[in-house]
């Protein structure tokens, strides 16, 4: 059973070294700005880092909720697949950032696709799952059974 997660696991944990290395950055902008703690402003570009750090750990545990509906629920590849699309984009996104306001757009925007594609997947998931217990008919299970074919 734990073999059926393996990979979801994988991409959470780069998911945590991810975050790890943003928190470590804004500890050396604080570093190389000179901003002592607890101040979070007064150098744009210690400022950009900063930003880049806290929005991106604000839609971590959104991210992580729904990567794992849809793992558990969807597709454990298809999640993964996804999951590091939106990974790769929020590191994009976080260099972006920490370059230029206007550098974050483009990977914000797609890292954004990516977390409603999870939204979508863990809805069809779970919906299929629900459907199976009360209706007596999985569209999900039916549709991979057809796939297999």
């Amino acid at each position: 059973m734990l073999d059926d997660y393996a990979l979801l696991a994988l991409i959470t944990i780069l998911g945590v070294l991810e975050q790890a290395y943003f928190s470590f950055q804004v500890i050396l902008a604080r570093r190389r700005f000179h901003i002592s703690p607890p101040a979070v402003t007064g150098n744009e570009n210690f400022e950009r880092v900063y930003r880049a750090q806290v929005n991106s750990s604000e839609y971590f545990p959104m991210f992580l909720s729904v990567f794992w509906i849809a793992g558990v629920f969807f597709s454990e590849i298809l999640a993964v697949c996804v999951g590091a699309l939106y990974l790769y984009s929020r590191y994009k996104y976080f260099k972006g950032y920490s370059e230029s306001a206007l550098n974050r757009l483009a990977p914000l925007y797609f890292s954004g696709k990516m977390l409603w594609i999870l939204v979508g997947l863990s809805s069809v998931g779970v919906l299929s799952q629900l459907s199976s217990r009360y209706v007596g008919y999985n569209p999900v299970a039916a549709a991979k059974t057809l796939l297999q074919q």
